[in-house]
């Protein structure tokens, strides 16, 4: 492509903006009317996955010894146990350790009276999952290891937390797809419209031989341009809105401050921007040139 033709299909497709201001206009907000709407929807959702990845992290499996098991045994399952890839983090509490956090937290002052340990048996290994859906596989793991006497876990909390994440990324997928599929329709129909005002200028370049890209261009670089500066502009809006709501959120229910662990808004916008910017300029160029296309026969 000549330089001269590109710099032609640029200069048209920003005519086109000003040309059909109206048409432009309403193709900016439909965009920025999805993208606002898919914009909170992931605020929302990447919190929310935050907070139930937080809760995740505090699920534990408790794998306690059978009595008389020496320390190197011990320590020999402890080195099988941190290989799993189902491990996060695994920490050793021998009796003496359980001991003392037990008297500290129940007994207090009356633990004197106790001249042995009677946790004596009681050393065992906290274990961190890195995903608890794959609990039962590393439970069953440890079940088949000679030396495990017991294994606490909680079964109700891991499919729960499991389910929720599964439910979180179904719902979400299903809603962009929905946005998504919204914002090209929309497009397309105010692309439609375009056409239809220029659908003679379109047919005498046809008829004087001008390529289906020539003709094509303009409207792919027109509706690009709305798409992007249509991302962008709920991005602004969406950062005001995050900010505000967090804020009265964490001032008014600070009881709640270790269950409501909000992500902080630069690593939301660090992802939000570049894909609103994606999608935006996909819807774009999706639209309009699949219904150019349809109307390039002449």
């Amino acid at each position: 492509m000549k330089i001269s033709t590109l710099f032609y299909v640029l200069k048209q497709g920003i005519k086109n903006i000003f040309r059909n201001a109206w048409f432009s206009l309403a193709s900016m907000a439909t965009i920025s009317a999805c993208l606002l709407l898919f914009g909170i929807l992931f605020a929302v959702v990447a919190n929310f996955q935050n907070m139930v990845k937080t809760a995740e992290e505090g699920v534990s499996i408790t794998v306690f010894f059978e009595e008389g098991i020496s320390e190197a045994k011990i320590q020999a399952i402890g080195d099988l146990i941190v290989k799993r890839t189902e491990v996060r983090k695994a920490t050793y509490i021998s009796a003496e350790e359980a001991w003392e956090s037990f008297k500290d937290d129940y007994l207090g002052e009356y633990s004197d009276g106790f001249t042995e340990n009677p946790l004596a048996d009681s050393a065992h290994y906290e274990i961190y999952l890195s995903d608890v859906s794959l609990q039962g596989n590393l439970v069953t793991y440890l079940e088949s290891l000679e030396g495990v006497r017991k294994i606490n876990k909680s079964e109700i909390t891991a499919t729960t937390l499991s389910g929720v994440n599964a439910l979180i990324g179904y719902v979400s997928v299903g809603i962009i797809i929905i946005l998504f599929a919204v914002s090209i329709f929309l497009i397309s129909n105010t692309v439609t419209i375009g056409i239809s005002v220029r659908k003679e200028e379109i047919n005498i370049m046809k008829y004087i031989g001008a390529t289906d890209f020539f003709v094509r261009a303009p409207f792919v670089i027109e509706c690009i341009i709305i798409g992007a500066i249509g991302s962008m502009l709920p991005m602004v809006l969406i950062y005001g809105i995050y900010n505000n709501v967090v804020q009265y959120v964490e001032d008014k229910f600070q009881v709640l401050s270790r269950i409501l662990n909000f992500l902080p808004a630069s690593e939301i916008f660090r992802f939000l921007i570049p894909v609103s910017l994606i999608l935006g300029i996909g819807i774009g160029f999706l639209g309009s040139f699949t219904t150019v296309r349809k109307h390039l026969k002449v």
